[in-house]
């Protein structure tokens, strides 16, 4: 079969997160049409998590080119790139403070940029409720799409979004994420200033850090008054379950974190105790280093499905840059292999070159040093 010109092409995206909406937003922006499909019920079927920094290397470049950034510097927050690190004791060791006009990595609430990008795509793009099963059909297509509701469709071009645990990486790749033996526990602090203003005080504007190199906590200010923190441990994977425990028993999970931080001071340790409801249990996951595949005309992946990382700020960047570069090179070549041809000589090569600098990254998360996580849970699902 030959492979069809992308304007006369079908093209699917699946996974409705900010680089399948980036990628259907510059498409749209070309006049190439596109369909996104998600396995969310609807736009508002759960939380996005926490806030993300768009650097103006890359993450801000593809909302350059989806003609979004001036609404996304509306939206940001770029007092947020203030960074603290505190030691155990709960006292600043290092203070990062943007000056009043940079805009380098501004964040945003993840959320807030699904919405931009959402409502800057024509009506009826995404396909709520849609879960892939798997992809079938020759290499050079057309494939079929199954859902998992039982219905299936054709297309030329499937474009794999859908993170870590991509439905459609099979089709290209055998690769499977791994535990990189470092997991977060995710806690929730809700109008801080008036609840909490002793957490609020210690995280200040942007973000806070502390470890002690074998545990740690990582804060985040989020917008309307919330933060998020984020308990670093070393821990097996099913750490939870040879202790007797669920995600669902927060006193029994509380009494763990107190017994493993019990040389941190008590004003550190109610980032632990004063959390607003469950805890959430985010292993931290990571593809193998490098991670290719052999060209395939029909399908091709990025952001998390293409070079799952750990979360040390490139995550988002990198999943909206490949969806930048792959419009761009469906929008400005003559057929869909070619274009998919182009954007993975130069994806693949970059995402080996970071992942390769960050295959050991989750040791930073335990340091005392100064990481730079950007989004704390930008590089997960």
């Amino acid at each position: 079969m030959n492979s069809p010109e992308p304007a006369h092409a079908g093209i699917s995206i699946i996974g409705a997160g900010p680089g399948g909406l980036t990628c259907a937003r510059i498409l749209q922006q070309h006049g190439i049409a596109v369909t996104v499909y998600d396995r969310d019920p609807g736009p508002d079927a759960r939380n996005q998590g926490g806030t993300l920094d768009l650097h103006a290397d890359n993450g801000q470049i593809a909302l350059r080119e989806a003609g979004l950034l001036d609404e996304f510097l509306a939206l940001a927050r770029p007092e947020g790139q203030e960074m603290r690190q505190l030691d155990p004791a709960g006292t600043i060791t290092s203070h990062q403070v943007p000056a009043p006009d940079e805009l380098f990595k501004p964040e945003i609430d993840r959320g807030q940029l699904r919405t931009l990008l959402l409502d800057s795509l024509r009506p009826g793009t995404v396909r709520w409720g849609r879960a892939l099963d798997t992809v079938s059909g020759p290499a050079d297509g057309p494939r079929r799409l199954h859902f998992t509701d039982g219905t299936s469709i054709e297309t030329d071009l499937v474009i794999g979004a859908d993170g870590a645990f991509s439905r459609v990486r099979p089709a290209v790749s055998p690769a499977v994420p791994g535990y990189t033996g470092v997991s977060f526990l995710e806690a929730w602090f809700s109008d801080v200033e008036n609840r909490h203003p002793e957490i609020a005080e210690l995280v200040g504007a942007g973000s806070a850090h502390a470890a002690d190199g074998e545990r740690g906590l990582f804060a985040q200010r989020n917008s309307g008054n919330h933060i998020r923190v984020y308990i670093i441990r070393r821990v097996p994977l099913d750490w939870m379950s040879t202790r007797g425990l669920t995600a669902a028993d927060t006193d029994g999970v509380r009494a763990v974190l107190l017994d493993e931080y019990a040389q941190w001071s008590p004003r550190m340790r109610r980032m632990i105790t004063d959390n607003d409801g469950l805890y959430i249990d985010r292993p931290i996951l990571a593809l193998p280093v490098p991670h290719s595949w052999e060209h395939n005309p029909t399908v091709t992946l990025l952001g998390d499905a293409a070079h799952l990382m750990p979360p040390l700020g490139v995550g988002v960047n990198l999943a909206m840059l490949d969806a930048c570069e792959l419009a761009l090179a469906l929008a400005n070549t003559a057929t869909v292999d070619d274009a998919v041809r182009a954007y993975e000589k130069t994806m693949l090569p970059r995402s080996a070159e970071t992942a390769k600098a960050l295959e050991h990254g989750t040791e930073h998360l335990l340091s005392a040093g100064v990481p730079d996580f950007g989004g704390a849970d930008d590089a997960q699902p």
